[in-house]
């Protein structure tokens, strides 16, 4: 079951009311002593359901965990939909500039610090969580994807597990590595990272600066599951696709 709430964000300048869609497994409201992983997620009115999506297309994440039993609360937070970049300057974890968009002033440490600090012991003290960091993850795409790699980098204390889709390491590449070569992480680090083959022909560059992020990251000691997804493109239905994938990373323990 999917419930939603009102929350309010910070944004540059102020605050704004959003709501934060909470998915509990059937299981919660019978197993009453039992406690769950939980995995927060980016632009949670994309998450669960189609009359939300931005362009009408949900992952469809409540029929995939009540359809294969995955025993985990989903926290979902909506996004910035200002259409002046709002999406932008909140998921950014660096500024950037492009001709598409412009100068991006990023403010993803905000957005962050939100999520650990605020958002987060909300949750563990509203919800029957395993509040450790062995059982917190985080998961996004595109502009998510990039604050999800931030997140476990920079706030590896908290989230030990990560999935990062079609990521946006474009933004700022140099800064992307910078972070990856200097982030301090706990030894038990995961992270699924995937970039769609037809994402590649449309980004000049794309698949070498995967490689090398990739190549830093095993490098840093994560335990990465890096893939190019065959004929994967920028979207819902194809990150939808590839929800098994990323799930069954989260939940490895070997």
């Amino acid at each position: 079951m999917t419930e939603r709430f009102a929350v309010t964000v910070p944004i540059a300048g102020g605050y704004e009311e959003r709501h934060v869609y909470i998915y509990l497994p059937r299981s919660y409201f019978h197993q009453t002593e039992k406690r769950y992983p939980v995995l927060y997620m980016f632009d949670g009115h994309n998450v669960f359901f189609d009359a939300d999506a931005t362009y009408g297309k949900s992952w469809g994440m409540e029929r995939y965990m009540d359809r294969s039993h995955t025993q985990m609360i989903i926290v979902a937070v909506e996004g910035s939909h200002d259409p002046n970049h709002g999406r932008l300057k909140e998921y950014a974890p660096f500024s950037f500039k492009n001709q598409e968009v412009g100068e991006i002033i990023g403010t993803g440490k905000m957005t962050m610090d939100w999520f650990a600090y605020e958002l987060k012991p909300t949750v563990d003290e509203s919800f029957r969580t395993l509040p450790d960091r062995n059982h917190t993850f985080i998961a996004g795409s595109s502009m998510g994807g990039l604050m999800s790699l931030y997140a476990l980098m920079q706030y590896n204390h908290i989230y030990s597990r990560a999935a990062a889709l079609s990521p946006s390491l474009w933004t700022n590449p140099r800064k992307v590595k910078n972070m990856i070569t200097q982030a301090n992480l706990n030894q038990h680090t995961v992270l699924y990272m995937d970039y769609g083959s037809s994402e590649c022909r449309n980004h000049r560059g794309v698949r070498r600066l995967f490689g090398e992020v990739s190549s830093l990251l095993i490098q840093k000691g994560v335990m990465l599951n890096s893939r190019i997804v065959p004929y994967g493109e920028h979207c819902e239905a194809s990150w939808e696709r590839q929800i098994p994938f990323f799930m069954k990373t989260l939940l490895y323990r070997g």
